[in-house]
C-alpha cells in the first residue's frame, strides 16, 4: 500500500507529545485551518510516495526512542494507509494528530496508538500554555493501545 509524506524529522520534538520525538509529516489535508503552519502539506499530489513497509523501515531505523508523531497535513486523510503504517509501527510510542474530532477517528487508530491529538487549529484560540496542542479547544487524548 502506498502512503504520501511531506517530511521526516527525526528525533527533533520536544512539543508534539512527551518526550523527544520523531514527526512524520502526512502530505494531504481536506480541513485546510486558518493559520496553519503547514500549508505546504496541503496538496497530496505534491508528496513523496513510499510503500507503507518502507517508510516503516525508515521510521523505525530512524529514530533512537521509538518515540513517533504522525502529523500533517492530515493523517486521517490517508486512513487505509495510516492503519497500516500503525500496524507495522506496533509497540513503539506512536501518537496521531488530527485536526478532525474524536469521533471521527477509527477504532483501529485508537487500538494502536499511545495517545491522539484531536480537533481542528483555531488561529484565534492559539495556546503556547496547553501542552502538545497548537490551540485551547484541541486535545491529547490517552489511547486504548498503551
Amino acid at each position: 500500500m502506498k502512503i504520501y509524506i511531506n517530511s521526516i524529522q527525526f528525533d527533533k520534538s520536544l512539543v508534539d507529545g512527551p518526550g523527544v520525538r520523531t514527526l512524520v509529516f502526512f502530505q494531504g489535508c481536506d480541513i485546510h485551518c486558518p493559520g496553519c503552519q503547514n500549508p505546504s502539506s496541503w496538496d497530496i499530489t505534491k508528496g513523496a510516495e513510499y510503500s507503507v513497509k518502507n517508510l516503516a523501515k525508515i521510521i523505525k531505523d530512524g529514530t533512537f526512542n521509538g518515540k513517533i508523531t504522525l502529523t500533517g497535513g492530515e493523517p486521517l486523510m490517508q486512513k487505509e494507509a495510516l492503519v497500516e503504517l500503525l500496524k507495522e509501527l506496533k509497540g513503539l510510542d506512536v501518537i496521531v494528530y488530527t485536526g478532525h474530532q474524536k469521533e471521527d477517528v477509527p477504532s483501529e487508530v485508537w487500538k494502536l496508538t499511545s495517545y491522539v491529538k484531536c480537533g481542528p487549529f483555531i488561529e484565534r484560540l492559539k495556546t503556547t500554555i496547553k501542552p502538545y496542542v497548537g490551540s485551547s479547544n484541541q486535545e491529547l487524548i490517552k489511547s486504548e493501545g498503551k
